[in-house]
Protein backbone atom coordinates (compact mmCIF):
# COMPACT_ATOMS: atom_id res chain seq x y z
CA UNK A 1 0.00 0.00 0.00
CA UNK A 2 1.81 3.42 -0.91
CA UNK A 3 1.10 7.21 0.51
CA UNK A 4 0.25 8.33 -2.98
CA UNK A 5 -2.84 5.48 -2.84
CA UNK A 6 -4.23 5.89 0.74
CA UNK A 7 -4.10 9.57 -0.21
CA UNK A 8 -6.29 9.36 -3.09
CA UNK A 9 -8.60 6.94 -1.04
CA UNK A 10 -8.91 9.22 1.64
CA UNK A 11 -9.89 12.41 -0.64
CA UNK A 12 -12.30 10.17 -2.54
CA UNK A 13 -13.85 9.01 0.62
CA UNK A 14 -13.94 12.59 1.70
CA UNK A 15 -16.55 13.39 -1.40
CA UNK A 16 -18.27 10.35 -0.64
CA UNK A 17 -18.87 11.45 2.89
CA UNK A 18 -19.56 15.03 1.64
CA UNK A 19 -22.45 13.59 -0.89
CA UNK A 20 -24.09 11.07 1.60
CA UNK A 21 -24.19 14.07 4.33
CA UNK A 22 -26.01 16.38 1.40
CA UNK A 23 -28.28 13.89 0.71
CA UNK A 24 -31.90 14.05 1.77
CA UNK A 25 -33.87 11.32 3.62
CA UNK A 26 -35.89 9.47 1.25
CA UNK A 27 -38.48 7.15 4.12
CA UNK A 28 -38.75 7.41 7.47
CA UNK A 29 -35.41 9.49 8.03
CA UNK A 30 -33.40 7.13 5.41
CA UNK A 31 -31.39 8.41 2.53
CA UNK A 32 -29.19 6.88 -0.60
CA UNK A 33 -25.73 6.09 0.76
CA UNK A 34 -23.54 7.86 -1.93
CA UNK A 35 -20.68 7.28 0.15
CA UNK A 36 -21.17 3.76 -0.74
CA UNK A 37 -20.70 4.68 -4.63
CA UNK A 38 -17.43 6.17 -4.18
CA UNK A 39 -16.71 2.86 -1.93
CA UNK A 40 -17.41 0.83 -5.14
CA UNK A 41 -15.64 3.35 -7.71
CA UNK A 42 -12.57 2.92 -4.91
CA UNK A 43 -12.83 -1.19 -5.01
CA UNK A 44 -12.87 -0.81 -8.95
CA UNK A 45 -10.31 1.20 -9.18
CA UNK A 46 -7.56 0.33 -6.68
CA UNK A 47 -7.94 -3.56 -6.91
CA UNK A 48 -5.99 -4.01 -3.33
CA UNK A 49 -8.25 -6.01 -0.72
CA UNK A 50 -6.45 -4.99 2.22
CA UNK A 51 -7.09 -1.00 0.93
CA UNK A 52 -10.56 -2.27 0.13
CA UNK A 53 -11.15 -3.18 3.86
CA UNK A 54 -9.73 -0.27 5.17
CA UNK A 55 -12.12 2.04 2.96
CA UNK A 56 -15.01 -0.26 3.66
CA UNK A 57 -14.58 0.71 7.47
CA UNK A 58 -13.53 3.96 7.01
CA UNK A 59 -17.29 4.01 5.02
CA UNK A 60 -18.99 2.69 7.79
CA UNK A 61 -17.60 5.13 10.62
CA UNK A 62 -18.65 7.90 8.08
CA UNK A 63 -22.09 6.70 7.52
CA UNK A 64 -22.25 5.84 11.53
CA UNK A 65 -22.05 9.20 12.30
CA UNK A 66 -24.24 10.40 9.77
CA UNK A 67 -27.01 7.60 10.20
CA UNK A 68 -30.42 8.49 11.50
CA UNK A 69 -31.62 4.97 11.94
CA UNK A 70 -32.20 3.83 15.66
CA UNK A 71 -29.06 1.40 15.85
CA UNK A 72 -27.60 2.13 12.89
CA UNK A 73 -24.20 2.72 13.96
CA UNK A 74 -22.96 -0.67 14.73
CA UNK A 75 -25.00 -1.92 11.41
CA UNK A 76 -23.17 0.64 9.24
CA UNK A 77 -19.96 -0.87 10.06
CA UNK A 78 -21.46 -4.42 9.89
CA UNK A 79 -22.85 -3.59 6.60
CA UNK A 80 -19.80 -1.97 4.93
CA UNK A 81 -17.39 -4.37 6.26
CA UNK A 82 -19.28 -6.96 4.83
CA UNK A 83 -20.52 -5.56 1.95
CA UNK A 84 -16.88 -4.60 0.68
CA UNK A 85 -15.72 -8.15 1.32
CA UNK A 86 -18.78 -9.61 -0.51
CA UNK A 87 -18.09 -6.86 -3.86
CA UNK A 88 -14.11 -7.59 -3.91
CA UNK A 89 -15.28 -11.26 -3.86
CA UNK A 90 -17.79 -10.73 -6.66
CA UNK A 91 -15.63 -8.04 -8.80
CA UNK A 92 -12.57 -10.59 -8.46
CA UNK A 93 -14.52 -13.43 -9.55
CA UNK A 94 -16.16 -12.21 -12.11
CA UNK A 95 -13.23 -10.16 -13.83
CA UNK A 96 -14.77 -7.00 -13.84
CA UNK A 97 -13.36 -3.94 -15.24
CA UNK A 98 -13.85 -0.82 -16.50
CA UNK A 99 -16.91 -1.16 -18.55
CA UNK A 100 -19.39 1.48 -17.70
CA UNK A 101 -22.38 -1.42 -17.72
CA UNK A 102 -20.72 -3.42 -15.09
CA UNK A 103 -19.76 -0.52 -12.97
CA UNK A 104 -23.66 0.89 -12.90
CA UNK A 105 -24.48 -3.16 -12.14
CA UNK A 106 -21.70 -3.44 -9.29
CA UNK A 107 -23.28 -0.60 -7.53
CA UNK A 108 -26.86 -1.52 -7.87
CA UNK A 109 -26.73 -5.16 -6.78
CA UNK A 110 -23.59 -3.64 -4.24
CA UNK A 111 -26.51 -1.41 -2.74
CA UNK A 112 -29.02 -3.76 -2.66
CA UNK A 113 -26.64 -6.45 -0.64
CA UNK A 114 -25.27 -3.78 1.40
CA UNK A 115 -29.30 -2.50 2.24
CA UNK A 116 -29.73 -6.00 3.20
CA UNK A 117 -27.09 -6.40 5.30
CA UNK A 118 -28.07 -3.26 6.93
CA UNK A 119 -31.65 -4.21 7.50
CA UNK A 120 -31.02 -7.44 9.08
CA UNK A 121 -28.58 -6.59 11.44
CA UNK A 122 -30.75 -3.66 12.60
CA UNK A 123 -33.26 -6.45 12.84
CA UNK A 124 -31.39 -7.89 15.17
CA UNK A 125 -29.78 -5.44 17.47
CA UNK A 126 -32.62 -3.51 17.59
CA UNK A 127 -35.80 -3.93 15.47
CA UNK A 128 -36.71 -2.16 11.87
CA UNK A 129 -39.04 0.81 12.14
CA UNK A 130 -41.61 -1.17 9.60
CA UNK A 131 -41.91 -4.31 7.67
CA UNK A 132 -38.76 -5.40 5.79
CA UNK A 133 -40.36 -5.77 2.76
CA UNK A 134 -41.84 -2.38 2.72
CA UNK A 135 -38.18 -0.94 3.37
CA UNK A 136 -36.69 -3.05 1.00
CA UNK A 137 -39.34 -1.81 -1.57
CA UNK A 138 -39.37 1.63 -0.29
CA UNK A 139 -35.51 2.62 0.87
CA UNK A 140 -32.85 -0.30 -0.52
CA UNK A 141 -34.00 -0.66 -4.27
CA UNK A 142 -34.81 3.26 -4.74
CA UNK A 143 -31.20 3.67 -3.02
CA UNK A 144 -29.90 0.85 -5.53
CA UNK A 145 -31.40 2.67 -8.94
CA UNK A 146 -30.07 5.86 -7.81
CA UNK A 147 -26.93 4.30 -6.66
CA UNK A 148 -26.34 2.57 -9.76
CA UNK A 149 -26.39 5.51 -11.83
CA UNK A 150 -25.03 8.03 -9.30
CA UNK A 151 -22.22 5.14 -9.03
CA UNK A 152 -21.79 4.90 -13.00
CA UNK A 153 -21.23 9.05 -12.89
CA UNK A 154 -18.78 8.85 -10.26
CA UNK A 155 -16.40 6.67 -11.45
CA UNK A 156 -16.44 7.75 -15.07
CA UNK A 157 -15.78 11.03 -13.13
CA UNK A 158 -12.68 9.71 -11.43
CA UNK A 159 -11.27 8.03 -14.08
CA UNK A 160 -11.29 11.13 -16.50
CA UNK A 161 -10.12 13.07 -13.94
CA UNK A 162 -7.10 10.84 -13.48
CA UNK A 163 -6.38 10.85 -16.81
CA UNK A 164 -6.48 14.48 -17.18
CA UNK A 165 -3.97 14.62 -14.04
CA UNK A 166 -1.52 12.29 -15.55
CA UNK A 167 -1.86 13.98 -18.98
CA UNK A 168 -0.69 17.63 -17.45
CA UNK A 169 1.98 16.08 -15.36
Amino acid sequence: MKIKDLTEVGLLLAIGFVLHSLCPPILLGMKPDFSLAMLFSIILLKRDFKLALIAGLATGIFTALTTGFPGGQIANLVDKTLTTTLIVVIINTLNIRKNIILVGLVNGIGTIISGLIFLTTAAIIIGLPGPMMTLILTVVLPAALINTFAGTILFTTIVQSKKFIEQTQ
